[in-house]
Order: structure tokens, then C-alpha cells, then sequence
């Protein structure tokens, strides 16, 4: 830039030289023009070098404001100039920068990236929100008891858990949530209609719902509560035949279906009729250990399909307890996730019938990654196929007997069909 305006200055004491040199030999009408133009070059230096000052440059640094990039190895072809750039304009213009949280900006700007993703199951949880997860998996929180995802873009309820205020207030699987509290939930995250859902135990919280048969939508307004989720529950039907309730796959299913196994075998059951119904899955560890049970020991649970198309393949270790009873799983469009891996499994590996109705189609495998300040991410790694390699996510597993319990209707017809069809299996066995 200097360079430039010092040619145009030299330029011009050359122009005025020459013109004193031929001063007495111009007319006064190009003494004029020669006036005009030296004006315009010096109001262009002047208007050039006033202009110069755009917006603010900065320096490259590691450390902004208490903000440390201390990992400099940037991933290949990225320009992570342009973030530092936005962030101190930021920084530097904001009206109410006196307020501005850091830490709520690195936050926010992770779940952004997570968010441009596309993927409802991959999410960024702050260390608050962190917590909350685990305390769910975990089998205790505090809530409406219901399960989420995402279907057709619209949020949607996988499964209301037995006896929580959801299960009470009459939601059910399949019901689409237009509204938490007034506000529409279209276009909001998953993760935050997690959290707007969930609430202090007393609270109360109104979702907007719309079921298939409703001529408009409807709201449900219920009260959060403490809700601590069994994974097993058993009961015994006509001669002894085992009603088995698989409510979830968290981490106390395990030793949980190891004691109704117990009854079961007490009570010399000739059937069961395993209910994977409104079961919104859990840990896949979970579902390979209770496969276990059913089938024989080596075959192939799931196979999980890696991004560069290797399959990694979870085999059955189980003790095979129940490898030779006749058995029939009872699944909705609530069984999701783990629950569509043991019926899955079950289907293709014993030729197992399914009762019931389509399954929500819940089959991409997640993995919890921590960061420093025990904040996490979940981020989907992989995709559950069964063991005949038929694709689970977005498609689900149809059953074998197509049937759609009658609505406010005390009668189970999913049941009674499947109580029959055993029936029918143990006598021919």
C-alpha cells in the first residue's frame, strides 16, 4: 500500500515540474485542466489512505480470553481461522459482550457441529446433562417415564414405560409430540425436547399430542415423578406358561432375568411368551446376554456394520437354558433399539414367530466418548443387522401375526393371539 501512494506521489511532483517548466507556454484553459487533475490524484491518496481502516486483523493465538487451543494438530484441509475470526468479532462487537459466557460458547459451538450432522442419536451432552444420562440408563430419574425419537422428522414417543405418570396419562407408542408446553417442537433437537420434558419430581409438564384415530390433536398434561424402571417383570398364564416382560435392557436386566428364569424353571414352564413390547432398548450387551438364553452358544446375536463396511459379529455365551422351549415374542412399535436385536435374533436363528406390530426401526449403534470437564458425546459408530444381515434401522422388524390391540380396549389381543399360537406349538412338539 505505501509503495502505491509513494509512486502516485512521485507521479504527481513530476506533473508539477513540467508544468513550471512550460508554465509560460500553456493557455490558462489546460493551467485549469492540469489544476483539476492534480486535485483528483491527491483526493484519491487522501480517500485511499483514509479508507484503509476496515474492520480489525488478528494476530494468531493459541489463547483467547481464557479460551486454550492446546491441541495444534488441525485436521487436514480445515481452516480453523475462520471460527477464531467469528469468535473475536464476537468478542469485539457484541452489543452485551460484558455477559458472555465462554464456556456456554464452546458448548454451543459443539453442538452446532454436532447438529449439522443430521443424526438425531448423535449429541452432545454438557456435564449437567451428562449426568442425566447416565442416571437414565441407569434405571433411576426423575420424569414423565416415556422414550423419544425421531420419526419422519417429527419427535416422537417410542415407548411409555409400565406404570410411570406417561404410562397413567395414556400415552402411547407411536404418538406424535406437536408441542411440549405450548411450544412446537418442530425443528427442535431431540436432546432438547429430552430436556424440556424432563423436570424437577411435582412438576408438571403438557405435551401436545396427535395419534393416529384423533380427528385433532391433543393435550396430555402430567405431573413429573421419580421413576425407577424394573427390566424384568413375570407372571404365569394358563398351565404355567410364562408371561415375560422385558421392560428394558439398562443395566440391571441381566441379574433381573436371571431370577425370573428361576421361576420359570421352578414352575416347570412348557412355554414363553417373551413381551418386548413398549421395551425402548438399552445396552446391546444386555440383549446379546439374554440371547443367550434361547440360542445356542456361538451363533451370531448381531452383527454391527462399521463405517468402512467391516461387520463386527456379537455371538451368544449364555448357559442355552431355554434353547428347546417353545417360545413366542410378543413386539409393537415400541420395541425398539436392543429389543429389535433380541427379536431379531430370535426370528432368524429359532425361526421364532413375532406378534404384534412393526418395531420403531431404532437399529444404529451409539458409543459414549468423555471429554475432559465430563462433559460427553454420543455419536453413532455403526448399524445393527440381524444375524441373517436384514437392516433394522429405519425399517424395523414386521411380524409374523399382524395385530393391533383395539383401543380402550381392556382385552390384549396381541397376547391371546400369542397364547394361542403356543399353545398350538406345545402340543405338536
Amino acid at each position: 500500500m505505501n509503495k502505491i501512494i509513494s509512486s502516485l506521489k512521485n507521479s504527481i511532483l513530476k506533473l508539477i515540474t513540467k508544468i513550471k517548466e512550460e508554465f509560460k507556454k500553456i493557455s490558462k484553459t489546460t493551467l485549469i485542466i492540469a489544476a483539476v487533475l492534480i486535485l483528483v490524484c491527491l483526493a484519491f491518496i487522501l480517500g485511499f489512505k483514509t479508507g484503509e481502516k476496515t474492520l480489525p486483523t488478528f494476530e494468531t493465538s493459541n489463547t483467547i480470553n481464557g479460551i486454550e487451543n492446546i491441541n495444534l494438530n488441525k485436521p487436514e484441509g480445515v481452516d480453523f481461522s475462520l471460527f477464531w475470526d467469528a469468535w473475536r468479532y464476537i468478542q469485539e462487537y457484541y452489543l452485551k459482550s460484558d455477559s458472555l459466557d465462554n464456556q456456554k460458547m464452546v458448548y454451543g459451538a459443539i453442538k452446532g457441529m454436532i447438529d449439522s450432522l443430521g443424526d438425531p442419536y448423535t449429541v452432545f451432552f454438557d456435564p449437567d446433562d451428562a449426568k442425566k444420562f447416565t442416571e437414565d440408563v441407569s434405571g433411576n430419574f426423575s420424569g414423565v417415564g416415556i422414550e423419544i425419537g425421531l420419526k419422519d422428522g417429527i419427535i416422537t414417543v417410542i415407548a411409555p414405560l409400565e406404570d410411570t405418570p406417561a404410562w397413567r396419562a395414556g400415552l402411547k407408542a407411536g404418538d406424535k409430540i406437536l408441542a411440549i408446553n405450548k411450544e412446537l417442537t418442530d425443528g427442535l433437537a431431540l436432546e432438547e425436547a429430552v430436556k424440556k420434558i424432563r423436570g424437577e419430581k411435582g412438576t408438571s409438564v403438557t405435551l401436545t399430542i396427535m395419534r393416529e384415530g384423533f380427528n385433532q390433536s391433543k393435550d396430555f398434561t402430567i405431573i413429573r415423578d421419580s421413576i425407577t424402571v424394573p427390566a424384568v417383570k413375570i407372571s404365569f398364564l394358563d398351565n404355567n406358561i410364562a408371561h415375560l416382560k422385558l421392560l428394558s435392557f439398562n443395566e440391571n436386566a441381566p441379574l433381573e432375568f436371571y431370577r425370573a428364569s428361576l421361576q420359570i424353571v421352578m414352575k416347570n414352564s412348557p412355554g414363553i411368551i417373551l413381551d418386548l413390547r413398549n421395551n425402548p432398548g438399552g445396552y446391546l450387551d444386555g440383549a446379546v446376554n439374554l440371547a443367550g438364553w434361547f440360542v445356542k452358544r456361538g451363533e451370531v446375536v448381531v452383527r454391527e456394520k462399521e463405517k468402512d463396511g467391516r461387520e463386527k459379529l456379537f455371538k451368544a455365551s449364555g448357559n442355552q437354558m431355554f434353547l428347546n422351549t417353545p417360545v413366542i415374542v410378543l413386539v409393537n412399535e415400541g420395541s425398539a433399539s436392543a429389543a429389535e436385536i433380541l427379536a431379531g435374533a430370535l426370528k432368524d436363528l429359532r425361526k421364532i414367530k413375532l406378534v404384534g406390530e412393526k418395531t420403531f426401526g431404532k437399529g444404529s449403534v451409539q458409543t459414549l466418548l468423555p471429554l475432559i470437564d465430563n462433559s460427553m458425546i454420543k455419536v453413532t459408530i455403526a448399524e445393527w443387522l440381524t444375524p441373517d444381515g436384514n437392516q433394522i434401522n429405519e425399517k424395523g422388524l414386521e411380524p409374523d401375526y399382524n395385530i393391533k390391540n383395539e383401543e380402550n380396549s381392556e382385552k390384549d389381543l396381541q397376547l391371546e393371539k400369542a397364547l394361542e399360537i403356543l399353545k398350538e406349538q406345545i402340543k405338536s412338539k
